[in-house]
């Protein structure tokens, strides 16, 4: 039957949890679908940062909708991947409703949507989001306090051993050993929420914000909290790709061979997809193309080695391989939150120090800048494109491609700018070229 709140159809759902395990009655009953309507191509979309369920399922129906009619005769299948990851409610999306509790708030405050969120994201740690609330809230002067707060956001986000998330953090590897946690955890929270504060009002003032003001480092501490979270998500979707998704696409292919596969992720979840290559069992090759839309993570994640860094490389390295048809990269320079506090909150100790708003590009950009800022980097071979230019040509049946999405994916406020701008007739082409789906 047709989840009425779906577009499409056949449509079903993957739901994981936190260390990759699936909801078994959701996987066995998409298994056994498959085959019972005789899909051809199934597309499986993964939502990045989401507060809720009903977030993500109307971003896939609203994705989704113009396919079938660009692929007719295909015999198509959709999946929408559930997993638990959230987003600030402060951030709008083009199209969405934005809720009443983050209109009426104004940063640093943490509106009661997002502290809900917090609270579901991070179970049995009540104690800890009340305590950040209350400094929010008050907003102390004494530099002590502000030191207070950047502990207790490590305090949040912090992993309980044993569980596998640990594993799932880094972008890169020198000589096989993970990167550390980048330089947000370590360094001193005041320089830290500074730097956050002074990038914070460089984009607002670039978003048509009239006036100068001296950068609040409550602003800048609000900033340290949203990206300490998404740094956990990002920990998060590695986890949920690898040990979950990888797993199903090759229970899937045992049951079901003939089935083509096309993964598409948005922010975190390009990097969930992207790990999903890597959990895939020996000799599966009924993944057939990869879209990645706006990816939250490095953009040297599949490179052999780092132009910087000879000893080192991506943690993705070589994987793009084992995907029978392309692994391609959309990506939009109007994406603030990749362009300037995904390097900042990436950064390793000693780069870059008290760099911030426009300085971020270029100071910190080309080492910790993200896939959905400036596509796949340092992997030979790759292809770049303009959109409109690669919706006229024939795709690459394998290898990296890099296609300039900025025409549409341009529409956003600060902090996240175009981020989440994704929902285009043009980006589900894409999906459907690079995977030869007709």
């Amino acid at each position: 039957m047709a989840d009425p709140a779906m577009s499409v159809s056949p449509y079903w759902e993957l739901t994981f949890d936190a260390d990759g395990d699936p909801d078994g009655r959701r996987r066995d009953r998409l298994i056994a679908g498959v085959a019972e309507r005789k899909v051809r191509d199934l597309i499986v979309f993964a939502h990045g940062w989401n507060s809720d369920r009903s977030g993500a399922t109307r971003l896939y129906s609203r994705f989704f909708e113009p396919v079938p009619a660009l692929a007719p005769t295909a015999r198509l299948g959709f999946v929408g991947v559930v997993w638990p990851s959230m987003r600030f409610c402060d951030e709008p999306i083009p199209d969405f409703p934005r809720s009443v509790a983050a209109e009426s708030a104004r940063r640093p405050v943490l509106d009661k949507d997002t502290r809900h969120a917090l609270l579901e994201t991070f179970p049995g740690r009540a104690t800890i989001v009340e305590q950040i609330t209350r400094l929010l809230d008050q907003q102390p002067r004494e530099e002590a306090e502000l030191e207070e707060f950047g502990r207790l956001v490590r305090m949040l986000v912090e992993l309980v051993p044993p569980g596998p998330q640990a594993l799932f953090g880094a972008d890169t590897l020198a000589e096989g050993v993970p990167q550390s946690e980048p330089d947000m955890f370590s360094a001193p929270v005041t320089a830290v929420c500074e730097d956050f504060a002074r990038a914070l009002a460089h984009l607002e003032s670039t978003d048509g914000a009239a006036g100068f003001a001296i950068p609040n480092p409550w602003d800048g501490a609000h900033e340290l909290l949203r990206q300490a979270t998404y740094y956990a998500m990002k920990r998060r979707a590695g986890t949920v790709g690898e040990r979950g998704l990888g797993r199903v696409i090759g229970q899937l292919a045992a049951k079901a061979p003939e089935v083509r596969i096309h993964l598409v992720g948005h922010s975190f979840g390009g990097r969930l997809v992207s790990f999903a290559l890597r959990g895939l069992p020996e000799g599966v090759r009924t993944v057939k193309s990869v879209t990645l839309l706006q990816g939250a993570f490095s953009h040297y994640a599949f490179a052999s080695r780092l132009p910087h860094d000879t000893r080192a490389g991506g943690v993705l390295q070589g994987q793009q391989n084992r995907i029978d048809g392309p692994l391609v990269c959309c990506f939009s320079r109007h994406d603030s939150a990749l362009s300037t506090m995904y390097p900042l909150a990436s950064r390793m100790a000693g780069d870059a120090q008290g760099a911030a708003g426009a300085d971020v590009g270029r100071m910190l950009g080309a080492k910790w800048g993200a896939m959905g800022f400036d596509g796949v980097q340092a992997v030979p071979g790759t292809r770049v494109w303009k959109l409109a230019d690669a919706l006229r040509a024939t795709l690459p049946a394998s290898g990296c491609v890099n296609i300039d999405a900025s025409e549409v994916v341009r529409r956003g406020g600060a902090p996240a700018g175009a981020h989440s701008d994704i929902v285009h007739r043009e980006l589900a082409r894409v999906v459907l070229a690079a995977g030869r789906v007709r």
